[in-house]
């Protein structure tokens, strides 16, 4: 409405007496507001927005990311972040590929990710952090340049040397044994492999590695390749499983072969082991608290969101976790921890 013609809209109800002058005022005000398109778009002050952090496992069904859900579904509330989980339902890099893809589409404040294939997700993640989207692995790398932090569970050292200190001791310090990992792609047992070569070959020389099978996270295709094994090696003495499914899969193989000359030993939860470690077939199972890990997790994925986290840091507060060590551009959980049988029962995850 031009100025003029404002002006004479006035004049003519001013005109009219008091009570439709009153009357112009109001009308007046809320034609002008109405006029003024500026308001249409201004945003409320003092609502902060709401960060999206978009979680993804290797698998939803696999109960140790299940387990993982459960502390991060802790850290959202706590933080007041809105928690995204999405995954596939069985290890399938293309499928992690295309879910990064959709969140950057929806444009998500943060995307982590437990990569199961660690060159084929880093090109998506490359393209989130291009968009301004903060990324953070867990559980499982990508290639550095592709996301900003590591939630890493322990070191690749601790874990090789953990599990090779625990086969040893099984195995009395001599024989053969095979490892059964998730996939042969994966990233974190990759390096956990390089690892226990190296302290085998530096500490444990009498141990000698007769093969590595992939189960594709899956228990029942553990089973499977647990048996092949003991069919095929007379003289194996342990089987390191290096994924949580595999654990227990191999454990009821050999429970049911009858073989009283293989132990099994691995990365599993206390939940899924409790009975092969009570009846012996598994002396000890490695690990670390799995819902600290999804705590931790979302926890680094609000603070990064808000700026209270940065490159350079060298330690970090996790909440209720404490002050955390943060290595270069990796905040490391803790120490790998050992179950057996005398204190397996304290646990319920």
């Amino acid at each position: 409405m031009s100025g003029m013609r404002k002006k004479e809209f006035m004049m003519n109800l001013i005109g009219r007496g008091p009570s439709r002058w009153m009357a112009a005022v109001s009308v007046t005000a809320a034609f002008l507001v109405g006029c003024d398109k500026s308001s249409d778009t201004a945003p409320s002050s003092g609502m902060a927005k709401t960060v999206t952090v978009a979680l993804m496992p290797k698998s939803k069904g696999n109960a140790y990311f299940i387990s993982c859900r459960k502390g991060a579904e802790e850290a959202a509330k706590e933080t007041g972040v809105k928690m995204l989980w999405e995954g596939p339902t069985e290890p399938d890099p293309a499928k992690q590929n295309e879910i990064v893809e959709t969140w950057i589409t929806r444009g998500v404040d943060v995307i982590a990710v437990a990569a199961e294939n660690r060159a084929g997700i880093s090109t998506a993640l490359r393209k989130a952090r291009g968009r301004g989207i903060k990324v953070v692995t867990w559980d499982s790398d990508a290639e550095p340049d592709a996301r900003d932090f590591l939630v890493n569970q322990a070191t690749p050292e601790g874990i090789g040397q953990t599990l090779v200190e625990e086969a040893a001791k099984a195995m009395n310090g001599k024989g053969e044994f095979a490892i059964i990992t998730a996939s042969l792609t994966a990233a974190n047992m990759n390096e956990w492999q390089k690892q226990i070569e190296i302290v085998r070959a530096a500490r444990f020389p009498e141990l000698k590695m007769v093969a590595l099978r992939p189960c594709d996270d899956l228990k029942d295709k553990a089973f499977n390749e647990a048996t092949a094994l003991l069919n095929a090696h007379a003289n194996l003495k342990l089987i390191m499983a290096i994924c949580s499914p595999a654990v227990p899969g191999a454990s009821e193989a050999v429970k049911q072969s009858g073989r009283q000359d293989v132990r099994v030993v691995g990365l599993g939860l206390p939940n899924d082991n409790k009975r092969y470690v009570k009846e012996g077939v598994t002396p000890s199972v490695i690990l670390w608290n799995t819902m600290d890990l999804g705590y931790l997790t979302v926890h680094v994925c609000a603070a990064l969101a808000h700026g209270k986290l940065k490159a350079g840091d060298v330690t970090y507060s996790g909440g209720r976790l404490g002050n955390l060590e943060i290595k270069g551009d990796q905040i490391l959980l803790g120490k790998p921890f050992v179950f057996t049988k005398d204190n397996i029962d304290q646990f319920d995850f």
